[in-house]
């Protein structure tokens, strides 16, 4: 990832936030054919590593977790609100006229190895705490306990489980820091009266970057 030092963030505590937020992930590894890639929910461990560890599942029939190898190194890519910024914008749109769109964004990349596990103790763990995550405080949530113990153990079956230890962990924060003041301020005027959502949460976290609070 490209990475301009006006745009990093190192913050652990901000990246891991980033990415309990944004924890649907894109996994990706090189595999002897080629890139492969996959989609899947994440669990962040924070108190495994340095860096923390990453937990998910794939399908069995998927081919992923099969061209692992101990030499095998994944990234995964944690995307955050996102916006296109209009130089429409700017108030130096009338005072020079140097301006040019851009898009502001939100990204986290975590490095490491993968671990393949098989464990069926293991996996049940890993779904119930997924769900817990995703359900939260629901007035109905849905937890694995609640479907027939067979059906749960079956699908169990179909998955396998990959543990990713972090070595290294990226974080931008692209959300105007390059531009004056008063650009910043008409960006994030106009995109906090967006109807897209993401558009609204990049708005805040500009926000939040120019007001120094994050």
């Amino acid at each position: 990832m490209y990475l301009p030092p006006h745009f990093e963030e190192r913050d652990i505590a901000k990246l891991h936030d980033a990415i309990r937020a944004y924890s649907f992930a894109t996994i990706v590894i090189e595999s002897p054919n080629g890139l492969i890639a996959s989609h899947v929910p994440v669990l962040l461990d924070a108190a495994l590593g340095e860096f923390g560890t990453l937990l998910f599942h794939v399908a069995k029939p998927n081919p992923q977790w099969s061209a692992v190898t101990p030499e095998t190194e994944a990234l995964a890519i944690f995307l955050g609100p996102h916006a296109y910024v209009s130089p429409s914008w700017y108030p130096t749109r009338n005072e020079s006229g140097k301006v040019v769109p851009t898009w502001n964004y939100i990204a986290v990349h975590a490095y490491g190895p993968l671990e393949i596990f098989h464990d069926a103790a293991a996996l049940r763990d890993l779904v119930t705490r997924l769900t817990a995550a995703h359900e939260g405080d629901r007035p109905e949530a849905w937890a694995p306990s609640d479907a027939p113990a067979g059906f749960i153990e079956s699908q169990l079956r179909g998955i396998v489980g990959l543990r990713m230890p972090i070595r290294r962990l990226l974080g931008k924060w692209k959300v105007g820091q390059n531009r004056p003041e008063a650009d910043r301020r008409g960006a994030i005027a106009a995109l906090e009266t967006s109807p897209h959502a993401s558009d609204r949460a990049t708005a805040a976290a500009m926000r939040a970057a120019l007001d120094g609070s994050s």
